[in-house]
């Protein structure tokens, strides 16, 4: 169920709509383009925490989701802690795959 919502993640970054990496991410949150955050759960705690507050701040929902690892070779980059979704349409496609999912645990979902 992990590899639909990777190959998902890889769709989006053909199709334009991800941004990737701390500085980027970050960038995207302020200007409000953001649409949703995924953060890798092996993400260092700094790194968790500063996006959580970023994210709580300006009302931007945010996930808890795979690895680093994962998120990086899904966009076909090295390893990736935060990837910002940049069109609605595929973030309530993103939550709604992970809520379909119901795993327990496998994903964290704030919005």
């Amino acid at each position: 169920m992990k590899d639909n919502l990777y190959s998902f993640i890889g769709l989006m970054q053909k199709a334009g709509k991800l941004s990737s990496g701390d500085d980027a991410v970050e960038i995207e949150i302020k200007k409000k383009k953001a649409m949703l955050v995924i953060i890798a759960e092996d993400a260092s705690e700094n790194t968790k925490k500063k996006f959580i507050n970023m994210c709580e701040y300006r009302n931007i929902p945010y996930v808890i989701f795979g690895e680093k690892d994962g998120l990086g070779y899904a966009i076909g980059k090295s390893s990736r802690s935060v990837i910002a979704i940049k069109d609605k349409n595929f973030a309530q496609g993103f939550l709604k795959k992970i809520d379909n999912q119901n795993n327990g645990g496998e994903a964290f979902v704030n919005n």
